[in-house]
């Protein structure tokens, strides 16, 4: 099985950390700017803090290709060759304001190189992938039973987790597999959103994972109180318990917002009216990622549909720009996507989608829109590079 790319990426960066222990400080994450002038690289870290990076004189760049968990098959490069968007690794001093680095080492993973290994990984799990809500767990024999969404409708499916297969679970604040910490099929609960690679039987009733990823996902519908971007806090209205709830956005969190022609054509399928599938994207573009791959149904992306309702949604929210929090505005109902953390009253969004009114609208009883949040599932990168 080929290893995804957020873990060789991880592994990677924790192989360098191992080796450089000493170093006084470090930052990771996500090239936003290069000030030509003075070489200042401005990062913004997984943490969602934004870094000043200066080089020192005799700092050291090396570009690694995702995949490689050494530098001595890095090749050096210089900071004319990094550009925003790369992922980038600093080693070096951390200034007592805490978001400054002087470095004495950078790392870069350029965005070409990335994408390219996404899009490789992503063929994977649409080929040799299985997501589905769980419904039984039998740690005992080592299985787990998903309801998974195929083009003709529901089929549940047994995946058996090997002692030698690998077990992660997302914890509260990420989606990154990176982040994924090492767990147990005991630890699955029903409701959970499970995400598997590995080979289906011939009858694709069964599935032996080598890979198993998964998280207890919570979707919340809400309105928006106020905006707080010093803190990257929204204040919202859960408008189920009808409760205020605090939800934080870091880098890794996603803003949508859907054209109203796409969320009343959904909120009249959602609602039982006539319709038909929500509509295509803009200039009807090809589907990006499609769920369904070569053979059948039975291919997955990590987290996303396959066929029908949610499918259909997730395939337009890929192709929708994302938004900045300045984008909301108080008023505004959104659909929050978030892992269950341990305190019920915030939470930290994965995916935020605005434009919602007629969705929400047509989903007046608790029931109902129990109903289509539950449909409502993200592509939670398990083959992606953040």
């Amino acid at each position: 099985m080929k290893t995804t790319c957020l873990r060789c990426t991880a592994l990677f960066f924790l192989a360098i950390s191992v080796t450089l222990a000493q170093q006084a400080g470090r930052a990771l994450g996500v090239v936003q700017a290069i000030d030509a002038s003075n070489g200042q690289i401005t990062l913004r870290a997984d943490d969602g803090t934004t870094f000043k990076i200066t080089p020192q004189g005799n700092a050291r760049f090396v570009r690694v290709p995702p995949g490689e968990t050494s530098l001595a098959k890095g090749t050096p490069i210089t900071a004319a060759d990094i550009d925003p968007g790369d992922r980038l690794l600093a080693r070096g001093q951390i200034g007592d304001d805490k978001t400054t680095l002087s470095a004495t080492l950078v790392v870069v993973m350029t965005k070409g190189d990335l994408a390219k290994k996404h899009a490789a990984d992503r063929a994977e799990w649409r080929a040799r992938g299985i997501s589905g809500l769980v419904t039984a767990v039998d740690p005992g024999a080592g299985e787990i039973t998903v309801t998974t969404h195929t083009v003709a409708g529901p089929k549940p499916v047994v995946i058996v987790v090997g002692p030698k297969a690998s077990v992660r679970r997302y914890p509260p604040d990420s989606v990154n597999f990176a982040d994924a910490k090492p767990s147990a099929v005991a630890e699955v609960k029903t409701g959970d959103q499970a995400n598997a690679l590995g080979e289906k039987s011939a009858d694709g009733a069964r599935y032996t994972a080598d890979e198993l990823v998964f998280g207890t996902f919570r979707n919340v519908p809400a309105t928006v109180s106020a905006i707080d971007p010093a803190t990257n806090t929204l204040k919202v209205t859960d408008l189920t318990t009808k409760k205020p709830l605090l939800v934080h956005l870091n880098s890794q969190s996603t803003i949508k917002k859907l054209p109203e022609e796409v969320a009343r054509r959904i909120a009249a399928r959602t609602s039982g009216a006539a319709g038909g599938p929500p509509a295509a994207a803009p200039g009807n573009a090809p589907v990006a990622g499609s769920r369904q791959a070569p053979g059948g149904p039975a291919g997955a992306v990590p987290g996303g549909a396959r066929g029908g309702h949610s499918g259909d949604l997730q395939q337009m929210l890929e192709q929708i720009p994302s938004l900045k929090m300045e984008d909301l505005k108080p008023g505004d109902a959104i659909i929050v996507t978030s892992i269950a953390g341990p305190d019920p009253s915030q939470v930290t969004a994965i995916m935020l989608v605005a434009g919602v009114e007629p969705i929400l609208s047509a989903t007046t009883g608790s029931s109902q829109r129990a109903s289509m949040l539950g449909s409502w599932n993200m592509d939670v990168n398990t083959g992606g590079m953040q």
